[in-house]
């Protein structure tokens, strides 16, 4: 019997998943798949890497009030059967926080499972979702290795004071610092970008994550050097539901003046600001882009323009710019997205050829354009699937 992996990226409102060979090193998985609209109306599917729809019958009518810690289970028990002549030998977990103490991939116990509980507080949407699949893996197989990777560990090269914030010192030693999140996409497009950019690679590379979550990294020598998210994944741009940076002194008035306790205002910043808030439509990128209110296009605009302020304010800590990599949801499909953004940005060098850019192609910058311009699709599968391989061997 052959041996796999499985990986499992639990987020805020889906659940992907992935099987690769446990002994190839292959980012390609073997069969990948997802649950979409968890909360509201859930979808599933899944499919081999040749792109052949599998079999999704036993999960082709999903409870709508099912949350993670219901739909988990299903899937494994989906998994059973699909994948009878395999062994699963170890699962992998996207975990947004790691803190300070988790800076590596992490075989996980009992005492692993309690301090990342901890850090729920810094990654509401996301972190019990990480651990509810650890735990679910658990009471489907107890004995099988998993594996947590942390989303915050590529960030660990940036040094002290890009972690920073202006607060008293005890503060700061007490782990009230900049963290960075996103770091198993922006592993991954740094380690495929020799591949596209050759030498330049190394040079000074701003790569623009973004989806319903968003982010940006600048990295020199594929490392991360800065980056727009900090403490929580709250901070940096402006995204599907949450507002991104904020004055504080908006914080304290809401509790001051409005009355807003903590459980209000975090509401209000995690789920109700961003593209819905600002559009009062949606969070989804192509409802507005095809929505005639002039709310939609305002919430394009000021999405765009943050981007672009982010962007140019991450430079300083490189000393310039080479290229820009989008990547995730809409940076990999937003072609309007991506030109507005680098429009703002033309006082840098950066041109666009518009058809490339339409296309949806990998190298979308014109070549008169002095900084490359890439579209690169994001693999955080594969990164811990990687992570897997490393740990368990």
């Amino acid at each position: 019997m052959s041996e796999a992996l499985l990986t499992l990226n639990a987020g805020s409102s889906s659940l992907k998943f992935a099987v690769f060979d446990a002994d190839a090193p292959s980012d390609t998985a073997e069969i990948s798949g997802k649950i979409e609209g968890i909360g509201r109306a859930p979808v599933f599917s899944a499919r081999t890497a040749d792109g052949t729809a599998l079999d999704k019958s036993a999960l082709e009518t999903l409870d709508v009030a099912a949350g993670h810690d219901q739909l988990i289970p299903q899937l494994l028990t989906w998994l059973d059967h699909h994948l009878a002549e395999r062994s699963v030998v170890g699962v992998g977990h996207r975990v947004v926080h790691g803190g300070r103490n988790f800076s590596t991939p992490t075989l996980v116990d009992d005492s692993v499972l309690q301090q990342l509980e901890a850090l729920t507080p810094l990654a509401p949407l996301h972190q019990p979702h990480n651990l509810a699949a650890i735990r679910a893996v658990a009471a489907w197989q107890p004995d099988l290795p998993q594996i947590a990777c942390f989303d915050t560990s590529f960030h660990s090269t940036q040094d002290r004071l890009a972690k920073l914030f202006a607060l008293p010192r005890a503060l700061s030693d007490e782990g009230i610092i900049r963290y960075g999140f996103h770091g198993l996409s922006y592993d991954y497009i740094a380690s495929v970008l020799p591949q596209h950019l050759g030498a330049r690679s190394q040079g000074r590379v701003v790569v623009a994550h973004l989806g319903n979550g968003a982010s940006m990294c600048a990295m020199k020598d594929h490392k991360s050097v800065a980056t727009t998210m900090g403490f929580t994944t709250l901070d940096g741009l402006m995204m599907g539901r949450r507002s991104g940076t904020i004055d504080p002194g908006v914080i304290l008035y809401l509790m001051q003046s409005k009355g807003m306790d903590a459980a209000e205002i975090e509401t209000l910043l995690y789920r109700e600001s961003g593209l819905l808030g600002v559009s009062g439509i949606s969070n989804n990128m192509q409802v507005l882009s095809s929505s005639p209110e002039a709310g939609a296009q305002e919430a394009i605009d000021l999405y765009c323009h943050k981007a672009a302020s982010h962007l140019a304010a991450l430079l300083p800590a490189i000393g310039g710019l080479d290229a820009i990599v989008f990547t995730a949801g809409i940076g990999e499909n937003s072609a309007a997205v991506r030109a507005a953004i680098t429009n703002r940005l033309a006082w840098l060098g950066v041109e666009l050829d518009a058809r490339a850019n339409a296309a949806n192609d990998t190298r979308i910058s014109s070549p008169a354009s002095t900084v490359d311009v890439l579209v690169v699709p994001t693999n955080e599968e594969a990164i811990v699937a990687k992570a897997c391989r490393q740990v368990l061997a």
